[in-house]
Parts: C-alpha cells; structure tokens; sequence
C-alpha cells in the first residue's frame, strides 16, 4: 500500500502544499507539534505498516523535529521492511541491497541541517521577545478568549466551588484560571 504522511504544527496552518498530485491509498495526517514521535497518526502509520508499503512524506522536518527522531522514525520503517521517501529532498529508503550508505549520510546531514535551522530561528524568536521586554513592548501570548468570555469566566469563578472542574469546562489549567479571574 501507499501512505502519506502529512504533518503541519497548528491547526491554522495549511497541508495543501504536501504531496501535491500524488495519489495514496491511505493519507495520515496531523495538526501538531512535532516535538515528540508520540503523535497519533504517526503511530496509527507506523503500526499499520507491512512488508512492500510505501511512505511519502513532502519533507524531512515534516516526520521529525529533530536528527536523532528523524533516525529511529525511519529506521521503524525500514524495520517494517517498508519504504520511506522523502519528495522535497528527494531520498528514497528501501531495506536491502539497493540502500546507500550515501543517502543515510545525506538523511542525516538533512535531518541535522533542518533541526539547526529550527534551533536558530527559536534562538532569534527569544531574543526578538528580550529585546522587546527590555523596550516595554512585548505583551506576550495572546489570550483566546474575548472580552466577554473572561467576564463570564470571572462570574463563574466567584460562584464556583470546583475550580478544577471550571477550568476543564474552559479547556484550561488551574493556574490560567486564576490568572483570568484576577485580570482587571
């Protein structure tokens, strides 16, 4: 069979670029971080995988965040006896005689280029959002919630018992209720 595997970090951000004009017998897909390999579609993939299936994947920093998961994820594959290719890098992985030591350099000095460029841009973000405190500037995270919803959070604050239970009906932590229950 042949299965793509399409992954994006938020639900705001848009899959239609991967994997354009190919066709699959199965797609995954997921609108997550990619921070850990403990993400449900990627498991859902790699559980259902058989000997002779493909993997698609538009490009490496979309099955992995960094080299050493990058590594292991396409080593499960392969474990599978399965093929894994990667379109945008053009790498293509298959267990057996026709793998090159070449292309598992490559996949490792891909995956190591991809997990720098995230690190610097993270690195670049931080000291954005210093220099932007340092200036008065930086208001941080904006809250989901309208005016109206912390009004209603905060009436509901003061009349209820179980904040726990509050804060779950809100799809939010303790701490974050608190804070909201004591904006101004």
């Amino acid at each position: 069979m042949k299965f793509a595997y399409k992954r994006v970090s938020t639900t705001d951000q848009n899959l239609d670029r991967q994997l354009l004009g190919l066709e699959f017998d199965r797609e995954f897909v997921e609108k997550v971080s990619g921070k850990n390999t403990e993400r449900q579609e990627l498991q859902g993939l790699l559980g259902v995988l058989r000997e002779g299936d493909e993997v698609h994947v538009h490009e490496l920093s979309r099955l992995a965040r960094n080299t050493k998961d990058l590594l292991e994820i396409v080593e499960r594959v392969l474990a599978c006896k399965a093929r894994i290719k990667f379109h945008k890098e053009n790498l293509d992985f298959v267990v057996g005689e026709n793998r090159s030591p070449v292309q598992d350099l490559m996949l490792s000095m891909l995956g190591a280029i991809a997990q720098f460029e995230r690190d610097l841009l993270l690195e670049r973000q931080r000291e954005g959002i210093s220099l932007a405190k340092q200036r008065g500037v930086y208001k941080g995270r904006q809250s989901r919630f309208s005016k109206e919803d912390i009004q209603r959070i905060k009436s509901s604050f003061s009349a209820s018992r179980n904040k726990a239970k509050l804060a779950s009906e809100w799809g939010i932590s303790r701490g974050y209720l608190y804070k909201l229950a004591s904006q101004a």
